[in-house]
């Protein structure tokens, strides 16, 4: 994979984040404060918990770090698999926010 074609689907995977989170606070499914500098997205949650997000240009790697620990995501060619478990980065995002958040939250890739 190239620099570009990593920016260009790393940045896709950053969008969704915060389209997710729009539909999710304006479905009132939840109150997620999330910004977005360069390459990160910060979700921030009212119990003062956050999940960053950010793109490792140089690895080729989407990283989260959340309350339970990072991960470390790459791209599969279909899908971003975090590179120890293999989990997919939407159903660990969505464990994470669900945790935090204190109720179901869905994140889809």
């Amino acid at each position: 994979m190239t620099d570009a074609e990593f920016m260009d689907l790393g940045e896709a995977a950053l969008r969704n984040v915060e389209f997710h989170c729009d539909r999710i606070n304006d479905a009132g499914e939840a109150d997620i404060d999330n910004q977005r500098v360069g390459g990160m997205v910060t979700l921030g949650f009212p119990n003062n918990s956050q999940i960053v997000i950010n793109l490792q240009k140089p690895l080729h790697e989407i990283w989260m770090a959340s309350k339970s620990g990072g991960y470390h995501y790459r791209w599969s060619g279909s899908a971003w698999l975090d590179t120890k478990s293999q989990v997919d980065l939407w159903e660990q995002l969505s464990e994470e926010a669900t945790a935090q958040g204190g109720r179901a939250l869905r994140f889809n890739g």
